[in-house]
């Protein structure tokens, strides 16, 4: 029998239904995404407190998902691509909720800064770098639902760009501080939403990863491109 047939036609619903809730879970990801930012670019306090008010539907996707995946285990016990199937949804919706959460951290950091944040060329390095990350999350979500192995690839080698900026991202935020120790404060508020847009580029390229788990039937073992280098990537702590 091949790979590709289910033992149970049933379970051809299952896993329709759970790659429907992740597309709607990645929409709303990606919105959450864009408005953090749109927040963040124009001070704009009603958006920045949609997002976090966004982030329980996001939530519950999330449980939605892990439950229905645990529950199609144990009802079908899937083998081979079933199960692989399965488990990258279970994987691919934790890394949106996490996605999520991180959107979530940039939409209090405007509601911190409130007024704070000077119109600094910066703040659209920010802009850019969660251009960059928002392509990275809609190719990687196109390459699960269409299983497609080289878009998924792509992204994963593509994070050093994102890496690339946010280390230039750093420098200059840097700077900013050493020439006016009153840029101090939004500065590092700007740091801290730099850190969350990289890390959610991260998670894509977990995504990437699952689906190339999904597909090929293994890890990956090539090391992972990786571009910061910033001392301050490893020490920002999750808000």
């Amino acid at each position: 029998m091949s790979e590709h047939t289910h033992t149970v036609k049933a379970f051809d619903a299952d896993l329709k239904d759970l790659a429907r809730e992740i597309v709607e879970m990645g929409g709303l990801v990606e919105q959450q995404i864009a408005d953090a930012m749109d927040s963040l670019v124009d001070q704009d306090m009603d958006r920045a407190q949609r997002v976090i008010g966004a982030d329980p539907q996001i939530d519950r996707l999330q449980r939605e998902i892990e439950e229905k995946a645990v529950l199609t285990i144990a009802r079908r016990q899937p083998m081979a691509i079933d199960l692989r199937e399965t488990i990258a949804a279970l994987r691919t919706a934790n890394e949106l909720e996490r996605m999520g959460d991180y959107a979530k951290n940039i939409a209090k950091r405007v509601l911190a800064t409130g007024s704070e944040i000077q119109p600094l060329p910066v703040v659209r390095g920010l802009q850019h770098m969660a251009d960059l990350v928002l392509a990275a999350l809609k190719q990687v979500l196109d390459a699960y639902s269409q299983r497609d192995v080289a878009k998924a690839l792509e992204v994963w080698r593509g994070d050093e760009e994102t890496d690339a900026v946010y280390d230039s991202l750093f420098r200059e935020l840097l700077t900013y501080m050493l020439e006016d120790p009153r840029n101090i404060t939004f500065c590092t508020h700007l740091l801290f939403c730099a850190k969350n847009i990289e890390r959610i580029g991260d998670h894509a390229t977990n995504i990437a990863e699952t689906v190339f788990y999904m597909i090929e039937g293994q890890q990956m073992v090539d090391k992972r491109p990786k571009g910061d280098m910033t001392t301050f990537a490893t020490t920002v702590p999750n808000t």
